[in-house]
């Protein structure tokens, strides 16, 4: 802004020095040359105006000298105002389109957002029912491997006697029975256990304490590399996904059994359904599912 204050204080000067020429010239005349006629009143108004703009001039050139200021003549005229609103008018309109494609843009995400979902959801759907389905294959398997075993078994005069008719009798033998193969498998004797519990599980598939059974038999089958065996009793102890203590780690048991089996994408629907079904299961089992994920090449 600095270099132009000279050129503004020349054209104030120039200015100056074009209105008072006529304004001195005049003067200077009716001093040497008497006029015959003297001035009217509206010649007298105008000269009058005139002096005054030039004082208003000089004040304004003196002021702008003294205090380094530049002089600004702002304008007021209509055009110049129109010419400022029509530029106001213009950023609004660009603004206002900016919104508009930003509101298009967001509107499209959503709608693909939607899609998505919909989409997502026909996925877990499937997933879903493949898991049902490969859960009846397996229990399938089980109980034609089951059947098999049972026809190479011992005579039954080897196996648990059938549960007396009366309920209480039968509780107790159920409750001797159960507590039978549990100390077996905790003394380490797996094969026993194995046979004890699989007599368990045909003498009483009732009983509360079932599917407990069929998943300690199912890690004895595993312990032994009966795969199959283990798989199909595992899916027998989490049918309708029970809310006790072991059944995060029947859940584990089962996804490692699958992945001996060669079926790796079974494994890791599985280990999904673990999350959703045992959102509160121990970390050491979370851990152990994290492994059986890495074997599985879980996505």
């Amino acid at each position: 802004m600095t270099p132009k204050r000279p050129l503004r204080l020349l054209g104030a000067c120039a200015a100056i020095a074009l209105i008072a020429a006529p304004v001195v010239s005049p003067s200077l005349a009716f001093a040497q040359t008497p006029m015959d006629d003297p001035l009217d009143a509206r010649d007298a108004k105008r000269l009058d105006r005139m002096e005054k703009v030039v004082r208003e001039l000089r004040d304004i050139v003196f002021k702008a000298q003294k205090t380094g200021a530049p002089v600004v003549v702002e304008p007021a005229d209509t055009d110049a105002r129109l010419a400022d609103i029509a530029t106001k008018i213009g950023d609004i309109e660009q603004t206002i389109t900016k919104l508009n494609g930003s509101l298009e843009t967001t509107t499209h995400e959503l709608d693909q957002t939607k899609r998505e979902n919909t989409q997502l959801r026909a996925q877990v759907k499937s997933l879903g029912d493949r898991l049902t389905a490969d859960e009846q294959k397996l229990a399938d398997a089980a109980q034609a491997a089951q059947a098999a075993a049972a026809a190479q078994a011992s005579p039954p005069a080897a196996a648990e006697p059938a549960p007396p008719a009366d309920p209480k009798a039968a509780a107790a033998a159920s409750n001797a029975a159960f507590t039978k193969a549990r100390q077996l498998m905790l003394s380490g004797d797996y094969d026993s256990a194995q046979t004890a519990f699989s007599d368990y599980v045909t003498n009483y598939p009732d009983t509360p304490r079932a599917p407990e059974a069929r998943y300690w038999w199912g890690k004895t089958l595993a312990v032994n590399g009966d795969y199959a065996r283990a798989a199909g009793a595992f899916i027998g102890a989490i049918r309708g996904w029970p809310q006790t203590a072991w059944a995060p780690d029947a859940v584990v048991e089962l996804g490692r059994a699958l992945v001996q089996l060669k079926k790796p994408a079974d494994a890791c629907q599985t280990l999904m359904e673990l999350n959703h079904r045992y959102p509160k299961a121990p970390d050491a089992i979370k851990s152990r599912a994290a492994t059986v994920r890495v074997q599985a090449k879980c996505g």
